[in-house]
């Protein structure tokens, strides 16, 4: 069966690749966001927008 995961940025849902695992970052088909990987129940996958950390460059 078919994964399913809602993008919380703009709540489209969509089949993520059948190999995602907790931790990797996708992007939504949809809007683009960056999604990282929370838990996966089965056919559920939960996810939240990935914080992107800055580079600070040494300051």
């Amino acid at each position: 069966m078919a994964k399913k995961c809602e993008c919380p940025a703009c709540y489209f849902e969509f089949n993520p690749d059948d190999g995602v695992i907790v931790g990797e970052v996708i992007a939504c088909p949809d809007c683009g966001a960056d999604l990282e990987i929370l838990e996966i129940n089965n056919d559920v996958v939960k996810c939240q927008v990935a914080e992107m950390s800055e580079e600070d460059w040494g300051e």
